[in-house]
């Protein structure tokens, strides 16, 4: 993974901005949707929270009060970086896509080598815009990612710039963020 820095801020770049190709530009990005924080959130309330009120009463030690709390803290900050790390990105060449920081798995595929994009949502996904999708490849190769924020501008994104690219008499590519 290149380690390259944004001039303008200081800032590592994203894997989809430290890979792109010359004249290369990007459509559309999405990431993890927000919502991914929901289970690490109850599970600090219902089982950290009641399990740390319990050890500042005066049944247990209060020395080990801290320790739910840093568990807690521990998950939603894992949490965060798992959404961070992830990128999801169309551009005016390929599908991009990578997720995890230790153990990473990423996908590039040439637009013309996309034949399909499924979405599954369920009725809360349809609620707050997120989703799963199912890249197909050329050769039937499958590549599934859950929980995506805006699964169906992705998808669209991925449409309009193939058919840019599939109508011969538009030759400059597709610019612009498609919402």
């Amino acid at each position: 993974m290149k380690t390259s820095k944004n001039k303008s801020c200081g800032q590592t770049m994203s894997y989809i901005d430290g890979n792109l190709l010359p004249g290369e530009q990007v459509v559309y990005r999405t990431r993890l949707h927000w919502l991914l924080f929901a289970t690490p959130v109850l599970f600090t309330v219902i089982v950290l929270l009641p399990f740390a009120w319990l050890l500042t009463q005066k049944t247990w030690s209060q020395n080990y009060t801290w320790i739910p709390l840093a568990l807690a803290l521990l998950i939603l900050i894992a949490t965060y970086i798992k959404r961070q790390s992830s990128d999801f990105a169309v551009t005016n060449k390929r599908v991009m896509m990578k997720v995890g920081v230790f153990s990473t798995r990423s996908i590039e595929l040439v637009l013309n080598k996309v034949e399909a994009i499924a979405v599954n949502q369920s009725l809360m996904g349809r609620i707050f815009g997120y989703g799963d999708i199912v890249v197909t490849g050329s050769g039937g190769t499958k590549e599934a990612f859950s929980h995506i924020q805006g699964p169906l501008a992705f998808r669209r994104a991925v449409q309009s710039v193939t058919d840019v690219h599939s109508s011969p008499e538009t030759a400059a590519p597709a610019t612009g963020r498609i919402e």
